[in-house]
């Protein structure tokens, strides 16, 4: 039977009313306080101990042994001030003129509704452990920054994917980032320009010998940003190029690591009298799924009781369950009903929040018995 459609209780006004409630709180990365006060006000309300870390971090627990890990972040993309979250039918949109928040506070929203859930009635759970992150949008800051003395659990579910809950993220790929820094020489334009090294004329140059895109099924480049010059009228001195490189395949992430370097190396010869600094640096690195990892067959069964097909699908994109990973900790990262990520035309789907909140609360009691 679909979880929708089952008599526990999973209360959608309530959950549906947390979720508008967290995402007119403004959140962009590093400006998570607002937020992070609302959910230690929630969670000690429940009777959760919580507790934060050196960097802001949330992990909230009932003090008992074995925990499953809950986890979702707290911060948002911009435009992301000034959420007016708007209920169309099914689905939860904002006005048009932000991003609606959905990633991640559906998720943090389906924890909140489960674990209210599970402390309202008295049936049999597990126990309790949430971690609410910091800075997840620009990095996983927050949970590379995450005092792990502070979790019990050994697995983990990470409410942080795009669609339905059943959907899976199988693998991510591992994150090269890039920042090249370039100075040339300033000169008057006008008068003498001939006297000046365009830094923006050596981006240029780099840039077009870079990749762009999607190069295979696993693997992309993208030259995010470029910053700088200073007046319309002088040969511009300083200029950074910011960049990332991603792939699950790691002789393609070597291939690109040295490629980088030597369009550096190349470009440097081209203008010898211009600094040119790269520097890159992995910010999360790749993992592939399988039958036998703890948390995924824990999330299978839980999916299969509530009638649900689990789906398992690769992501391009990194969560905090790469950390999480990364420390031993069996994490899975699911679906939490939200779409069209990081636009203004993302939307939540309110039953699948729903299912999602079920998945979460299954869980908790699924665990009392194991």
């Amino acid at each position: 039977m679909p979880a929708t459609q089952r008599k526990h209780m999973i209360n959608k006004n309530r959950l549906v009313k947390t979720f508008c409630d967290l995402v007119r709180i403004d959140s962009p990365s590093g400006e998570e306080e607002a937020v992070a006060q609302e959910l230690i006000k929630r969670l000690e309300g429940m009777g959760l101990n919580v507790q934060r870390d050196d960097y802001g971090n949330l992990v909230a627990n009932d003090g008992g042994d074995n925990p499953i890990t809950l986890s979702a972040h707290m911060d948002t993309v911009e435009p992301g001030r000034g959420i007016q979250p708007l209920v169309e039918g099914d689905r939860i949109v904002s006005d048009g003129t932000t991003i609606l928040g959905g990633d991640c506070k559906a998720g943090v929203a389906a924890i909140l509704e489960a674990l209210e859930s599970v402390l309202e009635d008295n049936t049999p759970h597990g126990a309790i452990e949430v971690a609410f992150t910091r800075e997840e949008e620009i990095g996983l800051v927050g949970a590379r920054n995450l005092d792990l003395s502070l979790l019990k659990g050994k697995e983990a579910v990470v409410f942080d994917g795009e669609g339905p809950p059943s959907q899976i993220t199988s693998s991510s790929p591992t994150y090269i980032g890039f920042d090249i820094d370039i100075t040339g020489r300033a000169a008057h334009a006008g008068a003498e320009p001939e006297k000046g090294i365009s830094a923006i004329r050596i981006a240029a140059e780099l840039i077009t010998r870079f990749p762009q895109g999607r190069l295979d099924d696993e693997t992309t480049f993208n030259v995010g940003t470029i910053e700088g010059g200073s007046v319309r009228n002088t040969v511009p001195e300083n200029t950074t190029v910011v960049g990332e490189f991603r792939s699950r395949n790691l002789e393609s992430l070597d291939g690109l690591t040295l490629q980088v370097n030597e369009v550096v190396h190349e470009v440097r010869k081209l203008f010898p009298e211009a600094e040119i600094e790269s520097h890159l640096h992995t910010e999360f690195e790749t993992y592939t799924l399988d039958d036998t990892d703890p948390a995924t067959q824990r999330v299978k069964a839980a999916l299969t009781e509530l009638g649900l097909t689990p789906e398992m699908h690769p992501s391009g994109g990194g969560t905090d369950g790469n950390v999480f990973r990364l420390h031993d900790i069996s994490a899975v990262v699911i679906g939490m009903a939200d779409h069209n990520m990081h636009t203004r035309r993302e939307y939540v789907t309110i039953p699948d929040m729903v299912d999602a909140a079920h998945l979460c609360e299954t869980l908790l009691r699924r665990s009392a018995n194991q």
